[in-house]
């Protein structure tokens, strides 16, 4: 267990959607020795930290011209922080945000060799063909996008590391949903997207198949709640001697069409749904399916249960969204 701290953590992405949410976790753990790290800018990000404690906030880019000036006071690094965009074209940026800025993190955590945990993505997964088990080469992924590419990028280098960090910790996160991820627009989660399109139109339209022996809505992914995602990355901090990269989801997938009933459901609506186009620019690079394998996970000591879909889609529509979109 975490025990008297005297060390600061370091969240990056602290203000976004999963990163915001972990230093809810901490603030609960009673630890507010904190540096947010992100990148706000225009955005309504700053929402999020309204409700948390921490000691300072750094801009992304200022932070690694400081990042020397931490040695020695750190005893975790937590990198949420990165371009989460799978339809983010500029690759360069790409690299240099989420492949560079990790390889620079991971660097500081061995030299002072502290904990490093870090979100990988799903998306190194690529349409699946090679599976989704985290215990398999990663050298045979092939990412269908440049945000899952940039991430794979990183997972390999890492790999390849003679030195590591005291704890080096990656997840391969699947579909996260959950409150505090409201500045993501077009990014956000289904639900959030089911749940707007209901207030507006009263209806929710899915993506038709195009995929042979799919019907229209039964596309899966295995949809986890952001708390499952906290409470993962505490048992993490919890248990220092764990090293690895896992995935991160339920172990269930489900489909888009459950999805929209449990939104519908937990606002207290018949449900409505409609089939619409898919865009030709999404048809060719489109998952029709993600499941993790979690044994690994379960392998380390993690066995607390995940929110089922319908119990965290009730939670998040009833407690947050109903709730003029409530920060947690």
């Amino acid at each position: 267990m975490l025990g008297r701290r005297i060390f600061m953590i370091i969240v990056t992405g602290g203000a976004g959607f999963i990163g915001s949410c972990v230093v809810r976790t901490l603030n609960d753990m009673g630890i507010d020795d904190i540096i947010i790290v992100d990148h706000i800018v225009k955005t309504d990000k700053w929402m999020n930290m309204r409700n948390k404690r921490y000691i300072e906030y750094i801009n992304r880019d200022e932070f690694l011209q400081k990042l020397d000036s931490f040695d020695g006071k750190v005893s975790h690094v937590i990198h949420m922080g990165a371009c989460s965009a799978t339809t983010e074209k500029d690759f360069d940026f790409l690299y240099k945000n989420n492949f560079e800025y990790t390889k620079a993190l991971y660097k500081f955590c061995t030299k002072n060799q502290i904990s490093f945990i870090y979100a990988s993505s799903a998306a190194t997964y690529g349409n699946g063909e090679n599976g989704f088990d985290d215990k398999n080469d990663i050298k045979i992924l092939m990412p269908l996008n440049g945000y899952g590419y940039s991430k794979q990028l990183f997972d390999l280098w890492e790999e390849k590391q003679a030195l590591k960090p005291k704890q080096h910790v990656g997840f391969k996160f699947f579909n996260v949903y959950g409150p505090n991820e409201y500045f993501k627009g077009n990014m956000a989660s289904v639900i959030l997207h089911t749940f707007k399109q209901i207030k507006e139109k009263g209806y929710m339209g899915l993506f038709k198949s195009y995929k042979e022996g799919i019907q229209d809505g039964k596309q899966r992914r295995d949809f986890v709640y952001v708390k499952d995602i906290c409470n993962v990355i505490k048992f993490m901090l919890n248990n220092p001697e764990v090293n690895g990269l896992f995935n991160l989801g339920t172990g269930k997938a489900r489909t888009f069409y459950d999805l929209a009933v449990a939104t519908f459901q937990a606002m207290k609506i018949e449900p409505d749904i409609r089939f619409i186009d898919m865009p030709d620019s999404l048809r060719e690079k489109y998952q029709y399916y993600t499941q993790a394998n979690i044994t690994k996970l379960r392998d380390v000591g993690y066995h607390d249960d995940f929110y089922t879909l319908e119990d965290g889609a009730k939670d998040y529509v009833q407690n947050y969204l109903m709730k003029d979109y409530e920060v947690y």
